[in-house]
C-alpha cells in the first residue's frame, strides 16, 4: 500500500469510491469532488494493487486546528490498515494542533478512539440546512 496525495487524475476513481460507500448524497458530481479537494489543505488517497483503495481529506490552519472531513476506505479493503494510514498521513507529527471530526458512522467512534481522538464535550456545530 502507499499513500499519495491526491492528483487530478485521481478524481473519477474516488467519486466512484465515495458513490459506494454512501458519499453519493453529499458529492453529486466530479466537479463538486473536484471543488471540495481543492478548498481542502490535505487530500491523499491509498493505493493497493495499482487501485484506490481509500481518500482522506481535511481542513487545517496548520497552527492550532484542524478538521478531518472524509476518511473512506472501501468495503473490500477495510481492515487492513488503509484507514489508520490516511488519517496518520494527515495528522502526522502535528502534536500542537487539535484535530476534530464527526465520527457519526457505524464503528468510526471505536476506530478512531484507537487513533487516540477522544469524545470532547466542548464541540458545538452548526448543522447545514436541509435542502428540498
Amino acid at each position: 500500500m502507499h499513500i499519495r496525495e491526491i492528483a487530478a487524475a485521481d478524481l473519477e476513481a474516488v467519486y466512484r469510491l465515495l458513490g459506494a460507500n454512501g458519499w453519493a448524497h453529499r458529492i453529486p458530481d466530479e466537479a463538486c469532488l473536484a471543488r471540495l479537494v481543492a478548498a481542502s489543505q490535505h487530500g491523499c488517497v491509498a493505493v493497493l494493487d495499482g487501485e484506490i483503495a481509500g481518500f482522506a481529506r481535511a481542513l487545517s490552519d496548520g497552527l492550532s486546528n484542524g478538521y478531518l472531513s472524509m476518511v473512506v476506505v472501501a468495503a473490500p479493503f477495510r481492515g487492513r490498515g488503509i484507514g489508520r494510514a490516511l488519517v496518520e498521513h494527515i495528522v502526522g507529527a502535528e502534536e500542537n494542533i487539535t484535530w476534530v471530526l464527526r465520527a457519526g458512522r457505524d464503528g468510526a467512534p471505536a476506530f478512531f478512539a484507537r487513533l487516540g481522538f477522544v469524545h470532547s464535550t466542548l464541540a458545538m456545530e452548526r448543522p447545514r440546512a436541509a435542502r428540498g
